[in-house]
């Protein structure tokens, strides 16, 4: 059938939508077949591609890869803790830990953050809750005693070893920062008993903190060399002997 001006005209009823049919199913035949993976990329009829998932999966646990970081660096140190010993105890690719945690550098000194929060604040306790200077340095040696040979983690302080052979002087130079802290949190504490007439006036608050700072350390290659808890705080009992005492304080 035709128009008045000679164009076919579309066929009506039962006809037209048989015809209708033809055409979908022709303009069907003439689009490229996408095959199975990408039918399965489209949305609900949307008609736009699913797109993979950038960076780390929907299954990582940061924090628990972090805890994998921080037992890594504390046993083998920063320099010989290299980034595919990391991503392997951590169970994620190079791109998930550089989204996650940035480079090495900036995942180790997170890992040295949660170190002293998690394992090593006894020190920072003692000096808190204690009375007195030997006595907060009384209960870090045991501590330390305790902690340093703990079953479960690396025995020692991650603070003391992991610049072991570091080529890399920012980390080398953070870590000292760390030790000379605790010392110095140790002698400013001797000061105020020393005023306080706790200790003798005569008493080198400096040199008595250094030696409960190198008791410490001490401690921390001991236990990685093998030594129990008992012994370390055999250790601790003789380092405390030496400790002055005024005639009416019992620090």
């Amino acid at each position: 059938m035709v128009n008045d001006d000679g164009a076919a005209k579309a066929p009506q009823g039962a006809g037209a939508s048989n015809a209708q049919a033809l055409q979908r199913s022709d303009a069907a035949s003439a689009k490229p077949s996408e095959g199975p993976d990408a039918a399965s990329a489209r949305v609900g009829g949307t008609g736009r591609a699913r797109t993979r998932p950038r960076g780390r999966p929907r299954s990582f646990d940061r924090e628990t890869a972090l805890e994998k970081a921080l037992l890594a660096f504390w046993e083998h140190g920063y320099e010989a803790t290299s980034v595919s010993d990391l991503t392997r105890v951590m169970d994620i690719g190079a791109p998930s830990l550089y989204a996650a945690f940035g480079d090495k550098r900036s995942l180790f000194d997170e890992v040295v953050r949660v170190y002293g929060t998690r394992y090593g604040s006894f020190a920072e306790r003692a000096l808190t809750e204690e009375p007195t200077a030997r006595a907060a340095v009384e209960r870090t040696l045991r501590e330390a005693a305790t902690a340093y040979t703990e079953p479960g983690h690396p025995h020692g302080c991650l603070v003391v070893h992991a610049a072991a052979n570091c080529s890399n002087p920012e980390v080398e130079q953070s870590l000292r920062d760390r030790r000379n802290a605790n010392i110095a949190a140790f002698e400013s504490r001797i000061r105020a008993d020393v005023a306080a007439g706790v200790l003798p006036p005569a008493t080198d608050a400096t040199a008595l903190a250094r030696h409960t700072g190198a008791m410490i350390q001490g401690m921390s290659q001991q236990a990685r060399d093998g030594a129990s808890r008992e012994e370390l705080e055999a250790v601790a009992e003789i380092a405390l002997a030496i400790w002055p005492r005024t005639g009416t304080h019992t620090g």
